[in-house]
């Protein structure tokens, strides 16, 4: 199905979609796509390659055109043409039709190879936008990540930066010592560093999906809507279903087209051992006069052309389009195994980065919030040394970023699971 016909809602399509961005005060993974879809250049690139296997079909579907020729013979300069008319000149003109007639079935061979090459284009395409559709979801929560990050040691830091000022005031009335003060501004100052290096990452992370959707600057700042993926209970898909998604999936279509397209091309190989033939007719107009009584007058005449396959019989061609139906064959094959793994390898970091979040939050995050809480209730009432507390804080700030590394593993793996089966039906299942 060729794209070359564009209806002029679809044109303004990425002007209806950025309108909508600008109005309002969120961006959401769907919108994103969405845009990155109609701006990329990969998928604009495929959607040419497209049009151009579409304009492929259309030649390889054409049947030879006849050739005309037009020639006059004859002509003798020392008798001359003879007196009268342009029709009465003693010269011989003829004037002939040759029409190629191709055997062997070569024409619909020839549709048939295009009609599967325009196929894979088709195939190619889909599997740009859905490769796209990954990229975006991975750009879009590392963007997330790299904000709740921000968040995480931007609190941090102004922990710190409270705890110091307390600090303070207690070494002037003699309740915490000079060293206690100045390890408490250490860690408020690693904190402070550690803050503003997370502030560098969040700007990368945006600019990474601004460059990878098309969106200005501005927009790229605006709050991220859609937040981390539930985890649910996951299993591994079973063999038969995963063979099915491996087998419909874009890569796979594409690499099983082009064997069907080169399978024809070593079929009309083969054929061009079968001969053509070329048929003429022809009229011929040779009047005679008094000084070249030679002329025939009006004649017709019928030819045919049988090429003779003496020398050479097609040997090079016909090892060469087998050859490259083993390659193709053998692309096929690597796709699917790539597909296969892909498939198992997304479908098993779900499943453990799933169970590694859920232990996360229901044990290990709750326990270190405790822990933290506790810690800082007996430092404010003098029951646990400085010392003590900053561990406590450091602990509690490593789980807090494993939590939020957890979420982000798992958001990401699950993003790339949905994108190993071909429609959008199955984004809301589990492996």
């Amino acid at each position: 199905m060729s794209m070359k016909f564009i209806y002029w809602p679809a044109a303004f399509l990425p002007l209806c979609l950025a309108l909508s961005l600008h109005a309002q005060e969120n961006l959401t993974l769907v919108q994103l796509q969405r845009i990155a879809l109609e701006r990329n250049h990969d998928v604009r690139v495929s959607a040419l390659a497209l049009d151009s296997a579409a304009a492929a079909v259309t030649s390889a579907a054409a049947a030879p055109n006849p050739m005309l020729t037009v020639q006059t013979m004859n002509i003798n300069p020392g008798l001359g043409v003879g007196a009268g008319s342009l029709r009465s000149k003693t010269v011989d003109s003829s004037v002939r039709i040759d029409q190629l007639l191709e055997r062997g079935d070569k024409r619909g061979l020839r549709r048939d190879g295009a009609l599967h090459q325009e196929e894979g284009a088709r195939e190619d395409v889909r599997e740009a936008r859905r490769q796209l559709r990954l990229a975006v979801s991975q750009a879009y929560y590392d963007a997330l990540a790299a904000g709740e990050r921000l968040t995480i040691l931007n609190d941090t830091a102004q922990l710190y930066q409270r705890t110091v000022e307390v600090a303070q005031k207690k070494r002037h009335a003699g309740d915490v010592s000079p060293a206690d003060v100045a390890r408490l501004q250490v860690e408020a100052l690693r904190a402070s560093n550690d803050t503003a290096q997370a502030r560098g990452d969040v700007a990368r992370a945006r600019l990474a999906l601004a460059l990878l959707t098309g969106i200005d600057n501005r927009l790229a700042q605006l709050p991220l809507a859609d937040g981390w993926p539930a985890v649910a209970a996951t299993t591994l898909a079973q063999a038969d279903s995963a063979e099915a998604a491996i087998a419909r999936r874009p890569d796979v279509m594409a690499a099983q087209a082009r064997v069907a397209a080169a399978l024809s091309a070593h079929k009309l190989a083969l054929a061009a051992r079968t001969r053509d033939v070329s048929i003429g007719v022809q009229a011929e107009h040779y009047p005679a006069s008094a000084s070249n009584p030679q002329g025939s007058g009006n004649s017709f005449g019928i030819s045919l052309q049988v090429p003779l396959f003496l020398r050479y019989q097609y040997d090079g061609e016909i090892r060469s389009a087998q050859v490259a139906l083993d390659l193709a064959q053998e692309n096929l094959e690597q796709a699917r195994i790539l597909a296969r793994a892909e498939l198992s390898r997304s479908a098993l970091d779900v499943r453990s980065n799933g169970e590694r979040l859920l232990r996360i939050d229901d044990s290990l995050l709750p326990a270190a919030q405790k822990s933290a809480q506790a810690a800082e209730f007996a430092y404010q009432h003098g029951a646990l040394p400085i010392a003590d507390v900053l561990d406590v804080r450091r602990s509690y700030r490593a789980v807090q970023l494993e939590a939020l590394a957890a979420r982000s593993d798992y958001a990401k793996a699950l993003a790339a699971w949905q994108a190993s089966f071909p429609t959008a039906s199955l984004e809301s299942t589990t492996p």
